[in-house]
């Protein structure tokens, strides 16, 4: 279904990184594009850049959300707002999952809940679900981050069988390590952060996650892109791992020989 189909964007967490790329990429195809996020400078800022509508928006926030939602028909979803708190589930912290849980996983619902009938009605309509591969593969460490995408991974493939036979496509995105300032957010405004994560190493950079997402919309209509993976070609998800026991089962008085 090419861009000229569309009239409407919505975008969220719009004021940086992968947000900002797509709002500047959509708005190259003269769609009204509509950019929410929490950041009123730098909203400010995209929308001089670009010409697309900024609304200050907290993702959690049903009611603006909703109120948005029915004063606008949205040809296209791109559910892009995301945070991490990276942290062992062993240690985990209630605040760190209820907001993973709300920004991550329950805007999104929302936020499809609001914007995807009209859709169906109208028989026109694109979803763009920014995930990630941790919603697929596993990595130490970050326990309610892989929850909460392996969430917005389940809600692509089952919006598909909710719109079926309606010209209504669902794409999830699912990138690796892309150089955006996600790391400073998550990790501190240090400049050992950007050594840790960016430097020296080949990354996607934003517009190529945004111009995929672009090929995925300007598709022909007969063509559902469902899922992509975008990571750096030095970047793999696969790896064995054999731990030794800290203690055996004898030292741990459980040798598994019957009691006498």
């Amino acid at each position: 279904m090419p861009f000229s189909d569309y009239k409407t964007a919505l975008v969220s967490g719009a004021s940086s990184g992968i947000g900002a790329a797509v709002v500047e990429r959509l708005c190259r195809e003269n769609l009204e594009v509509h950019a929410i996020a929490r950041s009123t400078g730098a909203l400010k800022e995209l929308a001089e850049r670009t010409g697309c509508i900024a609304h200050v928006i907290d993702v959690t926030d049903r009611a603006a959300i909703a109120d948005l939602a029915n004063r606008v028909q949205f040809d296209i979803l791109v559910n892009n707002a995301g945070v991490d708190r990276p942290k062992k589930f062993l240690e985990a912290d209630e605040g760190d999952i209820d907001l993973l849980v709300d920004v991550n996983l329950r805007a999104v619902l929302h936020l499809c809940r609001l914007i995807v009938p009209g859709m169906v009605a109208r028989d026109c309509g694109h979803v763009i679900n920014i995930s990630s591969i941790a919603g697929n593969y596993n990595f130490g460490g970050n326990s309610t981050y892989h929850a909460v995408k392996a969430g917005v991974a389940m809600l692509s493939n089952q919006l598909r069988i909710d719109v079926f036979g309606k010209h209504v496509r669902v794409t999830e995105i699912c990138p690796g390590r892309v150089a955006t300032d996600i790391f400073n957010h998550v990790h501190g405004n240090d400049p050992s952060v950007r050594e840790r994560f960016i430097d020296g190493f080949e990354l996607p950079q934003a517009a190529d996650i945004a111009e995929a997402i672009a090929f995925a919309i300007a598709a022909p209509v007969a063509v559902n892109i469902g899922h992509m993976e975008i990571t750096p070609t030095l970047q793999v998800m696969g790896g064995l791992q054999t731990a030794k026991p800290e203690k055996t089962f004898s030292e741990a008085g459980q040798s598994g020989e019957p009691k006498r």
